[in-house]
């Protein structure tokens, strides 16, 4: 009897706070949704009313800011009995009621040709005065792989280090990257670390049998994407030769060089050598005899014209006279001062009145210079 009147009791008491509760979000949605870029989603939103919520209904569904100081985004409103789908223009044309009238206690929305940018939390409110509900939800959008590129650092030589790498440039990490061969038999090689987060594989001394086709596949949770490396191990150079090569060759370049510094070094001597010789002043040169050879016959025409005038008489004492105006020879103009003959004292001096009656005429003699040449 009185576990029956127990469970009367709760019964009303529910009854009772459906009543006084009124309108009521009766969606459950608690875990992210996860769609990939390009896709459509869904966020839903279903409610209930009371019997006392006698107003308008209104329903706004926003975008929360992730930073507090921002302000939360509309992006889909309705009101008065109208739908403002084109609220916010990022998603202008992207968003709509899933049903034409939400008078129904539908609230729900679809979103279509999902961005990166469309992810956040959404929070749908549902106002009927004076009942009030709403409900949050996340959405995470992801993007998919992007076409990878594979290739291969360092050298390709047996007994070298190499690392095959893959990498995407888009994509919502986290992201996992698997390696495979896919020629002969379809073995990675055996000294081969791979790392399924960075996308490489570190081959140490590597060998010939490591060459053949590798395919790599990014992924993440929603899409994946793959591309392929052909690997070709060759044998290893010949490094003593090389060696040996360039060391005959530097050898070479060195012996051209001292071969051209020489010839140059000996040219230039030489053309220093002739400049000298051409330079050098000879001592031994007798000086100019043009201007002693005009004085000379200058002399000759004046004792000539002065023989001329004079009678045969006076011929003896004029050859008495001292020759003054005679020119020395080259031998007399070489001979020192102190070796020059002086005139015979014993030849008399003419007085000149003595000279003007036998007809002598007087001659001006050109003065000369140690050297010879006509003052």
């Amino acid at each position: 009897m009185e576990l029956s009147t127990t469970r009367i009791c709760f019964v009303l008491l529910s009854l009772f706070a459906a009543l006084v509760s009124g309108l009521e979000i009766t969606t459950t949605q608690v875990t992210p949704l996860e769609k990939a870029s390009g896709q459509g989603v869904k966020l839903d939103c279903q409610f209930t009313v009371g019997p006392e919520d006698s107003g308008p209904l209104d329903i706004e569904w926003s975008l929360l800011a992730a930073d507090n100081q921002k302000e939360d985004k509309v992006v889909i409103l309705y009101s008065g009995d109208r739908v403002y789908e084109d609220y916010y223009e990022p998603m202008k044309g992207r968003v709509h009621f899933n049903t034409p009238d939400p008078k129904s206690g539908d609230a729900s929305i679809n979103l279509t040709g999902l961005k990166s940018t469309d992810s956040g939390t959404y929070q749908c409110k549902v106002k009927k005065a004076p009942g009030i509900g709403s409900r949050k939800m996340q959405l995470i959008v992801m993007v998919r792989p992007s076409k990878p590129r594979c290739f291969t650092e360092g050298t390709t030589e047996e007994g070298k280090n190499i690392v095959l790498r893959c990498t995407t440039t888009e994509g919502t990490k986290p992201m996992q990257y698997k390696w495979e061969k896919t020629t002969d038999n379809k073995l990675l090689p055996a000294s081969a670390v791979l790392d399924p987060v960075e996308g490489t594989i570190n081959v140490r001394n590597v060998s010939a049998s490591a060459s053949g086709t590798y395919r790599c596949v990014a992924s993440n949770r929603v899409g994946s994407e793959e591309c392929i490396l052909h690997l070709q191990v060759t044998p290893p150079r010949n490094t003593a030769g090389i060696i040996a090569g360039s060391i005959i060759a530097v050898l070479l370049i060195l012996i051209l060089l001292a071969i051209i510094l020489f010839c140059f070094c000996r040219s230039r001597k030489r053309k220093k050598y002739e400049k000298e010789i051409c330079n050098e002043i000879r001592e031994d040169v007798p000086p100019p005899k043009s201007r002693i050879s005009s004085a000379r016959s200058f002399t000759i025409g004046s004792q000539r014209s002065s023989l001329g005038s004079m009678s045969p008489s006076n011929l003896h004492e004029y050859a008495l006279k001292p020759q003054y105006d005679k020119i020395p020879s080259s031998e007399e103009y070489d001979r020192p001062p102190s070796q020059v003959p002086l005139p015979h004292p014993s030849v008399p001096r003419m007085a000149g009145p003595n000279l003007s009656r036998m007809g002598a005429v007087p001659v001006m003699t050109p003065a000369q210079n140690r050297d010879g040449s006509i003052v």
